[in-house]
């Protein structure tokens, strides 16, 4: 129980030394037109466990793929080892994938909203003590 808190708040801590733009979501470019969600799994499943893999079919989106780490520190491993990584004559471009600040902007409110029902529920809220 203990341990396993203690090693939460070391992950929490060490998740905010991370530089802001690290995501477990990584955007890959100059894929190899031919190549297969298998071979995907192969090389950047090296790096960790993956949620998810999304090839880019469309015209302008072939030779694109998304890719969704379980793990940010998988994620970041992948970029540091895969960018430049060469797969059949094509160098990588492994970036993390970017949401718009509107999604930012979002996340905040709604922490914030989360917050204040938790200290609510919590009777920490100023109009909650009489």
């Amino acid at each position: 129980g203990a341990r396993a808190a203690l090693a939460m708040a070391a992950r929490q801590r060490a998740t905010l030394r991370l530089p802001p733009e690290v995501n477990r979501a990584l955007y890959v470019r100059n894929l190899p037109f031919k190549i297969s969600a298998e071979e995907m799994y192969d090389i950047f499943g090296k790096f960790g466990a993956l949620r998810q893999v999304r090839l880019g079919s469309a015209p302008d989106t072939r030779g694109t793929a998304f890719v969704v780490y379980e793990d940010i520190y998988d994620a970041k491993n992948a970029v540091d080892h895969l960018s430049g990584f060469n797969v059949c004559g094509r160098y990588l471009v492994v970036l993390y994938y970017q949401q718009t600040k509107m999604q930012k902007r979002l996340d905040t409110e709604r922490e914030q909203r989360e917050l204040a029902e938790m200290r609510a529920k919590l009777g920490l809220d100023d109009s909650a003590s009489t």
